[in-house]
């Protein structure tokens, strides 16, 4: 049974429009290939810690949105690296997205639909 979408207060959808003015996003699908041709980069999760440890997205790491900002550059120092983040549903990972491009990260997207769009392609996760 899949999780329905939370429902976002106007400020924060607000918000998260104008950051995907300026992210790239890739579809579970487009993603998905990507994997399959060994182009798909380094996925972060960037939800909160606890919805991590509960079931993640196969091959992942996890840099949760609350410290993404100051822990990325020691994961991965190469700002042209490709970079693809996710979340439940694909606004954390724009508003993170849009900050990584802001510290000079090049190549950055976020997965739209975020976690929802993994299960529901029922693609390999890890607890």
């Amino acid at each position: 049974m899949s999780t329905p979408p939370k429902s976002h207060h106007p400020g924060f959808l607000a918000l998260v429009e104008d950051a995907k003015t300026r992210v790239r996003e890739v579809t579970i699908e487009e993603f998905a290939a990507q994997q399959a041709r060994g182009e798909a980069g380094v996925l972060i999760d960037t939800r909160e810690e606890s919805e991590w440890a509960a079931s993640h997205a196969a091959g992942a790491i996890w840099l949760g949105k609350g410290i993404i900002e100051r822990d990325i550059e020691a994961k991965a120092p190469d700002y042209a690296q490709k970079l693809v983040l996710y979340c439940g549903g694909g606004f954390r990972s724009a508003l993170a997205a849009d900050a990584l491009q802001k510290m000079g990260y090049t190549n950055v997207w976020s997965l739209a639909g975020g976690w929802r769009a993994w299960k529901g392609a029922n693609l390999p996760v890890e607890k």
